[in-house]
């Protein structure tokens, strides 16, 4: 594991609020690309990362990336690092693209559609990918960390022309500053700026919020946030871990003390939280059998 870290932080990227390329899709070297979906003349696609000699007839876990950027922007890029990193544990890695309003003038609730829509993609084409259909994670960063955690807890918004017999959920949700609750509760009021947002979206609130929508049956989760974070109070991932555990499900939060928004993102404050959230999410997904533990030795 050591040294998959250090190969990490060695490779540089572009930064993530753009691509490095003025046209979309950005251009990320990776195994496969797929395209997932066609809409209104656009594709969305999927840069897949491979484990080492993977064999197409295995069923290695999967996982699939959404970035952050406030629904308005962003890039796939954000998460390479983090595909290199567990295609090479052994996880069949992906980056998804999905439509943001300054591409594509459009609003969350596309947005979750395309999410939901690259989920039940990879579990249709599980055979082609070589992975376990019910070995399927969802992850992002702020609104993706957003769009990750409405995967498992949303059951709205499917795209219309897709079959709802394939599921769109994912089994388990690993979720970085999540913007995850979009309705005011018990001990947690939103800002009159995202409840402007959410009324242009004439949506019920709580409908949109996956903090709302837990229940039993929510996937195990793990969230890193920032205590510090002003653009998404940790007091909704608070409020997510606790609801988790009420109603039995496993759910793991880590606060990071004195850190703000996007403080796990690659090439931030000397990669010190990118290499420990990392570590965290590996010692997850072998908590949860995806992947098999490293030999002692090689961790220190």
């Amino acid at each position: 594991m050591k040294k998959l870290m250090l190969l990490l932080i060695t490779i540089p990227l572009v930064s993530f609020g753009q691509s490095k390329t003025e046209n979309w899709p950005p251009e990320i070297k990776s195994d496969q690309i797929y395209t997932y979906k066609q809409i209104k003349g656009t594709s969305l696609n999927l840069w897949v990362f491979n484990p080492p000699n993977h064999d197409l007839n295995s069923a290695k876990p999967a996982i699939v990336f959404f970035f952050g950027g406030g629904f308005r922007k962003g890039t796939p890029e954000q998460f390479v690092k983090h595909c290199e990193y567990l295609s090479a544990r052994g996880m069949v890695s992906i980056v998804a693209d999905y439509r943001v309003s300054s591409r594509h003038n459009v609003t969350p609730i596309h947005c979750l559609k395309d999410a939901k829509s690259a989920i039940r993609w990879v579990r249709n084409n599980s055979k082609t990918l070589g992975i376990d259909p019910n070995k399927i994670v969802a992850s992002g960063g702020s609104a993706g960390g957003f769009l990750a955690g409405a995967t498992g807890t949303i059951t709205n918004y499917d795209e219309k022309n897709e079959s709802t017999e394939i599921s769109s959920k994912p089994n388990l949700m690993i979720l970085f500053n999540p913007g995850i609750i979009n309705a005011s509760t018990e001990g947690y009021k939103i800002t009159e700026e995202r409840e402007k947002r959410i009324k242009l979206l004439k949506v019920n609130p709580e409908d949109f919020s996956p903090y709302h929508q837990i229940n039993k049956k929510t996937p195990s989760t793990l969230i890193f946030h920032g205590d510090a974070d002003k653009t998404v109070s940790p007091q909704g991932v608070i409020l997510f871990n606790s609801k988790m555990k009420s109603l039995g499900n496993f759910c793991r939060l880590h606060l990071y003390e004195g850190e703000g928004h996007g403080f796990f993102n690659y090439k931030r404050n000397l990669n010190g939280a990118f290499i420990d959230t990392v570590k965290k999410m590996d010692e997850f997904l072998v908590e949860m059998g995806y992947l098999t533990a490293p030999p002692k030795s090689s961790v220190k």
